[in-house]
């Protein structure tokens, strides 16, 4: 196993690097990247760090364009009913003001297309935007301000004076639940039924059933969402926060009636995205003022607008049930439950995903319901079901453990499954039990008192406890790669990608200048532009495959075309591709690499410049054919003071399953950030809703508490770095692993140290009393 800590980097010659396979889906010829230690794992630090320490990186609401207005927007405060009356007159005659627009003149405009409901759909709701009366929920803009300054139009927005004819709306989620649920539907079966669960529960010899409840959860990324927008003509040109810069262009136009080819978006830097930047109604809105106005608009929406306006993770209550024989092997298990969302995005909380591959059972029961609540369209947060689903399971594992008498590694890993458990599919990688054992011992597991209650220190009790994490494979269709090649021999990358603080940029330059054989100074990436190829949203955890493989598809057509170049006195003349590899800024035949030739001279012969190639990654056929999944092994310590409550986590330590580690630094950092996202999870996270009417309560960091330094202890980290043979770079995805299991292994540990088991999140002092 590989410490986060290790620096140490093999750069010696390996000979050439043979082009990447076609295909993924076979794993007959794995990527020759993932078995070489040369720049790939390098804990290389971020390209982009001085630009941002020196505050030279443009942020979305940092571009600055001639005569630009700055816009506010006005929520509403009912969940559901119709403008009465609207006054914007005081607003109109405040100081500054340029612009009031209402449904009254805002023009017209389609509703969103939801994201993943076409190839470039990027909406997070199908709801009218400012097109009519009509309230949907509480919080939905009914105004926007435009003035000379933010001061201004935040001023003007408070002087608009909406009344309302409240009608009734599903606020209560018991109500909801009452009024009939439906089955949710996601990229796996969401109900599944194997054998008689029900019946083989019944009939276990040893068994839990139990109930737990997770609350809604709101974004909170560091950068809050903006945009800065302008017209050129019928050109739109959007500086925004995003990550889909693809799919925003499409959906923009799309809603405004105009073609694709007149939207352009920018997103270079991003400060935190985690599912909630995608297309919302505030660059819709900015970009209709902004052509009333006939000038450029930012618009920074507040942090309570966030709360306001984009929708999070959704409230669920989960039931998990698990049978087991006397030696611990599980004859049934249940997961079955409901989350709340609205009508108008249908966006699941698919909280059975893990369930699906974490254990073997002779028989499953899985089951998403969907209740619908008026409220703020619920979306994508960083592991959308996982977090939660897999804080339920891991939970209930714990207490089988605990029912059996058994440790609770043992008893996962005697329940370790040898294929998919729910589909039969054969696992392309799985090192889970590996996982499991290193990250017991360097954690010191052999010393944990299974007794709940027995380790003191003075007044706080101390106990550990663990849970299993994991997140599925992705790469979306769509992936594509722009290669161009100059005669200095330095090589530019271009896609569609995105950076929202996880290093994609530093990240892929190690991997490219690997697999062209090139210095890492000699290539360039670029990303963040809807201009250039490819659709990667950053998404699913899955950028680093797609850009992997619309990498090696380029090279290939790279290739190609160089080798129409070389001369019949060139080293590789009568080459084919399959013979060839890279090695020293050039290519040579991959079992004589004397025969070699560098790109400059390639082109320099050739008389040319530059050479540029594009190509698309292959179709993800990969996940068809075998289960696909970062796993993880999650160890906690936490000191509960039994005065007060309060709950401390000492000590954390990520065993980690992932394949190739692309950046051990990059890598490291994405890991444990999810890890800390899962304290807060576990601790302090809640959105407030008031089930009266609809609103957030708590919407801003004063009130919605998240983990910060002193909550955070030091995060050891240690991976196998076995590579996946069916991904590119043999690489799976990180992003969204360390939330999935970080909340369990909290809550697990806190039952150690004290006998109290709390099923709700979060788990806060007074729960604990």
């Amino acid at each position: 196993m590989s410490s986060a800590h290790d620096s140490t980097v093999t750069t010696e010659p390996e000979g050439p690097v043979a082009l990447g396979p076609h295909s993924w889906e076979s794993g007959e010829r794995p990527d020759p990247l993932a078995s070489r230690r040369g720049r790939v794992g390098a804990p290389v630090s971020r390209l982009d760090g001085p630009l941002k320490v020196r505050g030279k990186a443009p942020y979305a609401a940092e571009f600055p364009l001639d005569d630009m207005v700055y816009a506010a927007l006005v929520f509403s405060t009912i969940a559901k009913g119709r403008i009465a009356t609207l006054d914007t007159a005081a607003a109109e005659a405040a100081p500054g003001v340029v612009l009031v627009m209402t449904y009254r003149n805002a023009p017209r405009m389609r509703p969103m297309q939801l994201f993943g409901s076409s190839e470039k759909a990027g909406g997070g709701d199908t709801m009218p935007i400012m097109q009519d009366e009509r309230v949907y929920w509480n919080g939905q803009p009914v105004a926007l301000v435009l003035a000379e300054t933010q001061e201004q139009a935040d001023h003007a927005a408070s002087l608009v004076g909406p009344t309302y004819q409240a009608e009734h709306a599903v606020t209560s989620f018991a109500e909801a639940k009452a009024a009939g649920t439906d089955t949710a539907e996601f990229q796996l079966p969401l109900h599944l039924e194997i054998g008689d669960a029900e019946g083989a529960l019944s009939a276990a010899a040893v068994s839990v059933d139990v109930g737990f409840r997770t609350p809604p959860h709101n974004h909170n990324a560091i950068e809050p969402h903006a945009s800065t927008v302008a017209w050129y003509g019928d050109e739109l040109v959007v500086h925004d926060a995003t990550q889909i810069v693809s799919h925003t262009a499409w959906t923009l136009a799309h809603i405004l009636g105009i073609d694709e080819s007149q939207v352009h978006v920018t997103s270079p830097f991003v400060g935190g995205g985690f599912g909630g930047k995608l297309v919302s109604q505030h660059q819709v809105l900015a970009a209709a003022a902004a052509r009333i106005a006939g000038r450029p608009v930012r618009i920074a929406v507040s942090r309570e607008g966030v709360y306001r306006l984009i929708g999070g993770r959704a409230r669920t209550e989960q039931r998990v049930a698990i049978g087991a024989a006397e030696d611990g092997r599980f004859t049934a298990l249940i997961h079955t439950g409901t989350h709340a969302t609205t009508r108008n995005n249908l966006w699941p909380e698919p909280f059975v995903l893990a369930t699906h591959s974490h254990y073997a059972a002779e028989t499953f029961l899985l089951d998403v319901q969907m209740a619908y609540l008026d409220m703020v369209a619920n979306g994508s947060m960083r592991a959308p079901g996982g977090a939660v689903g897999v804080h339920a399971l891991e939970c209930a594992v714990d207490e089988l453990a605990v029912t059996l008498g058994m440790d609770p590694v043992e008893l996962r890993i005697r329940n370790e499954p040898t294929t998919g458990p729910t589909d039969g599919r054969p696992f392309s990688s799985r090192h889970v039990v590996e996982a499991w054992r290193a990250g017991a011992e360097r954690f010191g597991w052999a010393e944990r008192n299974p007794v709940p209650g027995s380790v003191r220190d003075g007044e706080w009790l101390v106990g550990m406890g663990c849970a299993a994490a994991s997140h599925p494979y992705v790469r979306f269709p769509g992936g594509a790669a722009r290669i161009t090649l100059s005669d200095d021999g330095s090589a530019r990358v271009e896609v569609a990608a995105h950076d929202m603080g996880m290093g994609t940029e530093t990240a892929q330059a190690q991997v490219v200048a690997e697999r062209l054989g090139l210095e890492p100074d000699e290539v360039s990436f670029e990303y963040g532009d809807s201009a250039l190829p490819g659709l990667v949203p950053a998404a699913g955890s899955q950028q680093s495959a797609s850009i992997g493989a619309a990498v090696v598809s380029a090279q290939h057509a790279l290739v190609g075309e160089l080798l129409k170049l070389v001369g019949d006195d060139s080293p590789l003349a009568g080459l084919e591709a399959d013979e060839i590899g890279t090695l020293d800024g050039g290519l040579a035949k991959l079992d004589e690499p004397e025969r070699h030739e560098s790109y400059a001279s390639i082109l320099s012969r050739a008389g040319r410049d530059e050479l540029t190639v594009e190509a698309s990654g292959p179709p993800p056929l990969e996940m068809m054919n075998w289960s696909m999944h970062s796993f993880g092994a999650m160890f906690c310590e936490v000191r509960v003071n039994e005065v007060t409550g309060e709950v401390r986590v000492s000590r954390f330590l990520g065993s980690i399953d992932c394949g190739r580690v692309l950046n051990a630094k990059t890598a490291a950092s994405q890991i444990r950030g999810g890890i800390i996202m899962g304290l807060g999870l576990a601790l302090m996270e809640e959105t407030q809703f008031d089930e009266r009417n609809g609103r957030i309560l708590n919407a801003s960091l004063a009130e919605y508490h998240v983990p910060v330094h002193l909550d955070v202890p030091q995060i050891d980290l240690i991976w196998n770095d076995i590579p996946d043979p069916y991904a590119p770079v043999g690489a799976r995805g990180i992003g969204e692993l360390g939330i999935t299991g970080a909340g369990p292994a909290v809550a697990n540990a806190i039952y150690n140290a004290t006998g109290k088991r709390i099923r709700d999140l979060p788990i806060t002092l007074d729960t604990l009393l």
